[in-house]
């Protein structure tokens, strides 16, 4: 790492303290303004970036690098705001011959993974129907009191830190699936999106808005101000998808109700079915009873995916129980071998693109809407590249 940039010298000095103690050298820090990144991105030779912050930066910084030069970016999810940005972001990587990829690690967790090793070998049948989502309590993430990162007080924008300072805005001014990637990148991978299937249609709707107004109330006060807030987002938004290949995909978003974290994947086919909510595998003429549920971990055992088998003890202490590792790994081995990167621009864009799309069904009644193929037709003839073997 040669360079970092940011502007929260909060999060900047956090950054210094733990490059100094990894005992790496300190690199080179740019900061001071809202445009810092674009003297960062003008360091010659740079290999790639990462593009880390708030969701209306990731376009601009995104172009931004491979104007500069950079045939590597990895970015945070979402991709862009709008369906333009998305558009935007696509024909600049074909214009710079460039790799935009989005950093989304549940793509590698490690039940995700060995459901995509048991998808491969067949062993739910053809897929029917698929479900997943970003199902997070919130709450104490996008209020704080200024001072601590999360579950403190009821501040957000210029009184809040950290996601608080700049999230809870879109849950005031948008309404839609805001985060969609977390379960749709699996999904997609599952099916062979963008690589001979894709897309067709979307439909969302929304449910009324409570929970945030809910929050404040209880631990603000009703003379808060911010009890005064109208907050668009629905507290549950639930996306249908039809795909080319004929499978239907649930999507829900749902941060702003109390409830214990859960992403719930379903993966259904001829043959059987895994649901991560009641952590089951059900495989037809296979499991230890019929018509009853063998408990998952005995599945993933058998079937963990040859990266996890591989590289799991380089894993340890990486983020988010081991996806962090494999995320940045496969970022960097494209990197050094001038490759590919497994999940592309057109991967980010169709997953990250539900979330203008959703917006835009809900606010016309709920309209099915069509889905733009970024590939400009080419998902007909790409083939799956994602984690084929243990390398990255």
């Amino acid at each position: 790492m040669v360079a970092i940039c940011d502007i929260d010298d909060r999060a900047l000095n956090l950054s210094k303290e733990i490059i100094t103690k990894s005992g790496k050298k300190m690199p080179q820090v740019f900061t001071g303004d809202n445009y810092a990144w674009k003297k960062m991105v003008e360091i010659k030779d740079l290999d790639g970036v990462l593009v880390v912050t708030p969701w209306e930066w990731h376009k601009p910084m995104v172009i931004g690098s491979l104007e500069a030069g950079l045939k590597y970016v990895g970015t945070e999810v979402v991709l862009g705001i709008t369906l333009q940005d998305h558009w935007d972001v696509v024909k600049a990587a074909e214009k710079y011959n460039a790799n935009v990829m989005m950093l989304e690690n549940v793509c590698y967790r490690r039940d995700v993974m060995a459901v995509l090793n048991m998808v491969r070998q067949g062993l739910f049948g053809e897929l029917i129907h698929l479900q997943g989502g970003y199902q997070h309590d919130l709450r104490g993430i996008k209020f704080n009191d200024g001072g601590h990162a999360k579950e403190h007080g009821v501040e957000f924008g210029e009184k809040g830190y950290s996601e608080a300072h700049w999230r809870t805005e879109h849950s005031i001014h948008r309404n839609g699936d805001l985060y969609p990637t977390h379960g749709v990148g699996p999904i997609a991978n599952y099916i062979n999106i963008n690589r001979g299937n894709r897309f067709l249609s979307l439909c969302s709707f929304s449910s009324k808005a409570r929970g945030l107004h809910n929050y404040v109330v209880k631990w603000g006060g009703e003379n808060h101000p911010n009890a005064k807030v109208k907050f668009k987002l629905g507290d549950v938004v639930t996306t249908s998808i039809n795909c080319a290949n004929g499978e239907t995909i649930l999507l829900q978003h749902d941060t702003d109700l109390p409830r214990p974290y859960s992403l719930g994947f379903r993966v259904q086919g001829t043959e059987g079915l895994w649901m991560d909510v009641n952590n089951s595998i059900y495989i037809e003429g296979k499991s230890a009873k019929n018509d009853e549920w063998d408990e998952a971990k005995t599945w993933f055992d058998k079937y963990d995916h040859p990266l996890w088998a591989r590289w799991s003890k380089e894993t340890a202490g990486a983020g988010h129980g081991g996806m962090d590792f494999f995320v940045i790994h496969s970022f960097v081995e494209s990197i050094k071998r001038k490759t590919p990167t497994p999940m592309d621009v057109y991967d980010a864009a169709a997953w990250s693109a539900i979330t203008p799309l959703s917006e835009q069904s809900i606010e016309l009644g709920n309209e099915t809407v069509e889905f733009p193929d970024f590939t400009s037709g080419q998902w007909m003839y790409r083939k799956p590249v994602f984690a084929l073997n243990d390398e990255y």
